[in-house]
C-alpha cells in the first residue's frame, strides 16, 4: 500500500503539494482532470484552492476527490531549489 496524504497545498498553476505520511514531498499536476466531468468546476480558483486532506486522500469543498494511489504515483518530487519551487522527476 502507498503512503497517505497528510498536508496538501494548492498553487495557483493548479498543481498540488503534497505531504505523504511517509514525509514525502511531491507535487500532481491537476490541469489534465480540469476539462473531465465534475473536475471543471475546479477551473474556478476560489473551488480549486478548497483543496483539504481528508482521510489519507485529499477532497475538495465541492466534492471531488483523487485515489491516494494515483496521487502518489502520478506526482513528482518535489523540492525547493534557493527559494524556488520546483518539481524534480527521479
Amino acid at each position: 500500500m502507498n503512503p497517505r496524504i497528510k498536508d496538501v497545498k494548492p498553487n495557483d498553476d493548479y498543481t498540488l503539494i503534497l505531504t505523504f505520511t511517509n514525509d514525502e514531498v511531491k507535487i500532481f499536476d491537476l490541469k489534465p482532470y480540469l476539462d473531465i466531468g465534475i473536475f471543471k468546476e475546479l477551473r474556478e480558483k476560489s473551488k480549486f484552492n478548497s483543496v483539504r486532506p481528508l482521510l489519507g486522500s485529499i477532497q475538495w469543498q465541492t466534492g471531488q476527490d483523487l485515489c491516494p494511489d494515483t496521487l502518489y504515483l502520478e506526482s513528482e518530487v518535489f523540492a525547493e531549489v534557493e527559494g524556488n519551487a520546483e518539481s524534480i522527476a527521479l
